[in-house]
């Protein structure tokens, strides 16, 4: 991988608007780990990610990282204190996984090794699993922190004349011979470091930097898709996202079934018979339908994982969810709870605009000719969004395009099919409970796309719970419902549309119950396969232009929404389609 040389912290890019900065400088904690010293000398952005807000991802480099270090990690051998070293049996021991700290230069390192010569000096080494520069030189993020070790070691009374980086991938020791002018270095960019930490906001991404694409990172940081919609000049930017995770959701609709979690894997049981197994590493959600019994180990191995738990009703309704401690990142929270109605309004606006634009689409592609005329009004109704003064503009406009919409929706259904679909057009959209099969469809799949969407606000570090549309009332998560709208045409809608005319679903799905309609397990599960699909479906992103899949374009809506409310975006882009 190439390297961009640096050696200084990256400097915000020309035309960059200024960082917010708070006075506080003195909350910040008094010793800055050395490790955190190497991120932000390699890149600022990725250190605030890391060390303030506290986001971590791991990957095939992370991990081959540790494999590398699996032996230096063990602790062992004791330093001797300064200038009581015995040169008979000092000379040659090796020390590994020692921690130092010197509150005069306010840092903190673990020394992966540490070597005592025959006269007593001490030489860090530290392990790196890759290959120094092209000039056999080590890369300015792993020198810093091997100087902060050998400065950690002077200042706790050792001698110290050089220190060591190790690099595995070409098994080859590099030296960095240490004077003072290494301290005034480190000091200056502890400096830097501090003023970036007191921020609100992390520091602009990376500019078309090849370090990005290996970055764990990446698809938090969304340096090119940050960049895009800050300057909207440039070029389509490179598909550097990472690609969609192999895990999937599991569902269990079964009745009385036990959920537990046995060597690695998650284990569904009935009585004494196994329904399913999978592999923790496979699973990135659980959804459980009525009454199913999840075990406390499953629960704090699925929290450890960061795997929520979404609780339903029978009938499909979403109850409740259960994920482990909330995003540490406290400043995008308190960005979003002290969001003026000036900017709640402006992204709310937005949202409606996405969500109608995407029913017309979604109108033109499936229905009759004669719905031309409310195609040409769901445009206006859009354009409309943009001009509203206030929230009551907007829900006027909202649902004046709903009812259009909804008033075509059984164009759209094929009028062969077996399914009831006569009595949405005489009961409209209703809900609590659903009347008929098609309003059971919608009511089915919103819950499903409310639940993807409130682990996603989870997994960004937003409160789901206090939107900016609707309103918080009743515990109902209403920034995933405000999310949501964009995407229930082109997703729940459609999942519905897809159902009913491939013949998926069928009529003795459904039974009635209380003056509802409510769909049976056989087909709860064929809709959960439907919209599970349509979840992994690609589209050419609007803005961005790369291929992406509806599920990762929920997370990726979610982080521009985050990014915004911080002061990173100067506004919120929906997702629209063509």
């Amino acid at each position: 991988m190439n390297h961009e040389f640096q050696d200084k912290p990256t400097e915000p890019q020309e035309g960059d608007p200024d960082q917010n900065m708070t006075s506080n400088l003195e909350s910040l904690p008094d010793l800055v780990p050395a490790r955190m010293v190497n991120e932000f000398v390699y890149c600022p952005r990725l250190f605030h990610l890391e060390w303030v807000q506290q986001r971590f991802v791991t990957s095939d480099d992370v991990e081959e990282g540790l494999y590398v270090h699996r032996v230096v990690d063990q602790p062992g051998g004791d330093l001797p204190e300064p200038g009581q070293h015995d040169p008979e049996h000092a000379a040659g021991r090796t020390v590994r996984s020692y921690w130092l700290s010197s509150p005069d230069l306010g840092v903190t390192a673990k020394t992966d090794v540490i070597t005592i010569a025959n006269d007593g000096t001490v030489t860090p080494i530290d392990y790196k699993k890759g290959s120094p520069d092209p000039r056999g030189r080590p890369w300015p993020s792993d020198e810093i922190q091997s100087i902060i070790q050998a400065l950690l070691l002077s200042d706790a009374g050792h001698t110290v004349r050089h220190a060591e980086i190790w690099y595995a991938e070409t098994r080859r020791r590099v030296t960095i011979e240490i004077t003072e002018k290494h301290r005034e270095r480190v000091r200056a960019v502890l400096a830097d470091l501090k003023e970036v930490a007191a921020s609100d906001k992390p520091p602009p991404p990376l500019k078309d930097s090849p370090k990005c694409p290996a970055c764990s990172l990446v698809s938090i940081c969304m340096p090119d898709e940050i960049n895009t919609l800050r300057t909207r000049t440039s070029p389509a930017p490179r598909r550097v996202m990472v690609a969609d995770p192999d895990s999937r959701p599991v569902y269990v609709s079964e009745q009385g079934a036990l959920v537990a979690v046995r060597r690695g894997r998650l284990e569904i049981y009935r009585e004494k018979e196994k329904l399913g197994s999978y592999r923790l590493i496979d699973v990135n959600q659980v959804n459980v339908y009525g009454n199913i019994t999840i075990s406390s180990q499953a629960m704090r191995e699925l929290f450890d994982r960061e795997i929520p738990v979404a609780w339903f009703s029978y009938g499909g309704w979403l109850t409740g969810m259960a994920a482990g401690l909330p995003s540490k990142h406290v400043d995008m929270r308190r960005a979003q709870y002290t969001a003026s109605t000036e900017v709640t309004l402006a992204i709310a606006s937005r949202m409606i605009n996405g969500k109608i634009r995407n029913c017309r689409t979604l109108t033109r592609r499936n229905s009759r000719p004669d719905t031309q005329r409310i195609i040409e009004q769901l445009g206006h109704l859009a354009e409309r969004t943009m001009q509203v003064e206030g929230f009551p503009s907007l829900l006027g406009v909202e649902g004046t395009a709903a009812r259009l919409y909804f008033a075509a929706f059984t164009g759209m259904l094929k009028p062969s099919t077996d399914v009831d679909i006569t009595s949405f057009d005489s009961n409209g959209r209703a809900r609590r409970p659903p009347p008929d099969p098609v309003n059971a469809l919608l009511s089915f799949t919103y819950a499903l796309l409310v639940k993807d969407i409130t682990a996603a606000i989870h997994l960004v570090g937003l409160d789901p719970y206090l939107g900016v549309y609707h309103r918080p009332r009743f515990g109902r998560p209403a920034l995933a419902l405000d999310v949501a709208e964009e995407f229930r045409p082109i997703i729940a809608d459609s999942t519905v549309i897809q159902l009913i005319n491939n013949g998926e679903i069928r009529q003795h799905h459904f039974t009635q119950r209380g003056g509802g309609c409510q769909l049976e397990r056989e087909g709860r599960t064929a809709v959960i396969g439907a919209y599970e699909r349509r979840l992994n479906h690609e589209i050419r992103h609007p803005v961005f232009g790369y291929r992406v899949s509806y599920r990762r374009a929920i997370e990726v809506q979610c982080r521009l929404l985050a990014a915004h409310l911080v002061g990173e975006l100067p506004e919120y882009t929906p997702l629209t389609t063509r």
